[in-house]
């Protein structure tokens, strides 16, 4: 068995798919799903003890193991079960006036647009899309687009750290200084930063940071995570508001009350990621270091091979590919249907004609239709050979 093929046993994907869409709900790792068996199988032999006795330490020691993967305090790390989840508990704790001003991208997320746009229009307030190019040529052209779009009346700017439809490393820690200077809260949308990217939240100083577990580092669905900055922490409730409210617990900050107990849910996700974080780092010899670069490299390989199989020029620099890679194609005809629930004709084709498992979507501006590709220690260079001839 090759080396390649050792790390990829440590999965339980179908190996006769190439699967290269890793970015959309990650892939849990065998071992982890063994563990959350068995933290399942505790929770069910006695219900009252696990919640009530078990948890709150085991939920404790996830958190801290969790903060220090991040760089974080822990006392501002609350979890969630994903990163949208986190944005709408921000976005719903605060109060705007009519005419104030929401500020994204067109490289956003749709699910976290849509919570822009319903807050928006709950306070009479306006969303403001800032309009970076794709392609692009450097990381100056991001940071122009979301410059020249902050007016004096933006109050709030969510951000991608890594964008979702194309794949881009957003010059993060610039975009942040530019906001604070001008006195402008960040949402930082990192859904794909905890295993794609070295994290420092505390150095990086965002007001809020939302990410999720189950992506890059190969967590079980349903765990996400919300930094929030000291200075904002009185300002954030959940979006499901529980028994928190009116049930301090000693030796807890307010947010993690709240946040810890939404209801009677499976709290066994959270408790995983030590395991997830612990056993990822031990599939290279770099660890998380070697992973970051592994990942890294073949994204820009993979996207090599797609670039050449479309006839194009790559569509960003290298340094702003982290583990995913998009490429623009050819327009469709309008009279084709396509939406979210309407596979586009070349992502059906590429799935029942060559098992390729690769995400092909609308795409909110000029080019309109995009391809991305993930890359994760399981896959190897035949999968995105086997892309190319499809396409």
């Amino acid at each position: 068995m090759s080396n390649q093929s050792a790390i990829a046993s440590n999965w339980t994907l179908d190996p006769r798919v190439h699967f290269l869409n890793h970015g959309s709900f990650g892939a849990v790792l065998a071992e982890v799903q063994e563990i959350q068996q068995d933290y399942r199988d505790r929770l069910e032999r006695e219900p009252v003890d696990f919640f009530l006795r078990a948890l709150p330490p085991l939920f404790d020691e996830a958190r801290d193991r969790v903060a220090d993967f991040l760089g974080a305090d822990p006392d501002g790390l609350v979890f969630t079960s994903n990163a949208t989840a986190g944005v709408n508990a921000v976005l719903r704790s605060m109060r705007f006036e009519p005419g104030d001003e929401l500020l994204c991208t067109n490289h956003g997320y749709n699910a976290c647009q849509n919570v822009l746009q319903f807050v928006a229009e709950r306070w009479g307030a306006k969303v403001v899309v800032a309009q970076i190019p794709f392609p692009l040529d450097s990381e100056d052209q991001v940071v122009e687009a979301i410059e020249s779009a902050v007016t004096p009346r933006t109050k709030i700017a969510l951000i991608d750290h890594v964008t979702s439809p194309t794949g881009l490393v957003l010059p993060i820690e610039r975009i942040l200084e530019i906001m604070e200077a001008k006195g402008i809260d960040t949402i930082v949308d990192g859904a794909h930063g905890p295993g794609m990217l070295p994290l420092e939240l505390k150095k990086l100083g965002a007001p809020y940071y939302v990410a999720n577990g189950h992506k890059w580092l190969c967590a079980p669905k349903t765990v996400g995570m919300l930094y929030v900055r000291e200075d904002r922490r009185d300002r954030v409730t959940p979006a499901i508001i529980s028994h928190g409210a009116n049930s301090p617990r000693g030796g807890y900050p307010q947010i993690q009350t709240e946040f810890d107990w939404p209801g009677t849910v499976d709290p066994t996700p959270v408790l995983c990621l030590p395991k997830s974080i612990e056993a990822m780092a031990q599939l290279l010899p770099g660890g998380w270091d070697g992973i970051y670069a592994a990942n890294q490299a073949m994204a820009l390989r993979g996207r090599d091979l797609l670039c050449e199989a479309l006839g194009i020029q790559t569509p960003a620099p290298d340094s702003m590919i982290g583990n995913l890679a998009a490429a623009p194609l050819p327009e469709l005809d309008p009279d084709v249907p396509t939406g979210p629930f309407t596979p586009d004709p070349l992502h059906r084709a590429l799935w029942e004609n060559h098992r390729v498992e690769i995400p092909v979507f609308n795409y909110p501006g000029e080019p309109s239709r995009l391809i991305r590709l993930s890359a994760q220690l399981y896959n190897r260079i035949e999968n995105y050979e086997a892309m190319a001839a499809g396409l």
